[in-house]
């Protein structure tokens, strides 16, 4: 295990929290600028309701416009799966599309069920989808620029390297967590941290939420709610950084 790997508890802590909570927790650590780390909106979950991802980029390449030239090499399913082995487990595929826009879908049923198969738990890419009713039924979640129905010249041209995907650059074994919000990246250095700082920034989030919920009208007492939540998370910001 690399020094920042995190543990499958650390994991499954962060899988316990939607993504935008994650954003904010990084921010508290102040170690990149508030409009970094993340895809933008062009990348959607394609199944909403399904809960949140988190774990360790497998990267690829994809083309559908053109047949493969005679002679020329290419990634196989194979190659991609077996990477796995090379990264933090669990792996979420991440593939760019080079068509530009999207032409044909990037996976269907077969790519995603063997994926899962494998280990992956999620497949984002800045193509297309297709097969969606058949990957909901497997439950696995997956994120897209678009829906296409079909999959074209799927070539897979390379496995292994950055790619860029809605905006934001992926390297091999970045950290990722995915919802119906989004996708981010979680910096190494602070990851485990983030795990263990989320529950003390939702229970900041309560006070006000907690107030709220009693039916009260008095600006004051929610005024007072929201300082005491503003106070506890500047105290959580101040403690994980001094960490």
């Amino acid at each position: 295990m690399s020094p920042h790997q995190l543990s499958e508890h650390q994991l499954s802590l962060l899988r316990q929290y939607d993504t935008p909570t994650i954003c904010n927790v990084i921010e508290l650590f102040k170690i990149r600028p508030r409009t970094e780390g993340y895809m933008d909106a062009r990348i959607k979950a394609c199944f909403p309701e399904m809960p949140p991802i988190a774990g360790y980029a497998a990267t690829a390449m994809f083309r559908g416009t053109l047949d493969r030239a005679e002679g020329s090499g290419y990634a196989t399913l194979d190659d991609q799966i077996k990477a796995f082995e090379l990264l933090p487990a669990p792996a979420i595929v991440v593939f760019q599309d080079l068509d530009d826009p999207p032409v044909a879908a990037t996976f269907g049923e077969i790519m995603c069920s063997s994926y899962q198969r494998f280990g992956a738990v999620g497949l984002i890419t800045s193509g297309g989808a297709r097969d969606l009713d058949q990957v909901r039924r497997i439950g696995f979640p997956v994120f897209s620029s678009c829906a296409i129905s079909s999959h074209g010249y799927t070539q897979i041209l390379s496995v292994g390297a950055s790619v860029r995907v809605g905006g934001l650059v992926v390297r091999p074994g970045d950290l990722l967590h995915a919802d119906v919000n989004g996708v981010t990246n979680i910096p190494p250095e602070i990851a485990a941290e983030v795990a263990e700082a989320a529950a003390e920034y939702v229970a900041a989030e309560a006070v006000v939420l907690d107030f709220i919920k009693t039916g009260s009208r008095d600006l004051a007492k929610w005024s007072e709610a929201r300082r005491e939540m503003v106070r506890r998370i500047g105290q959580l910001s101040e403690k994980v950084r001094r960490g």
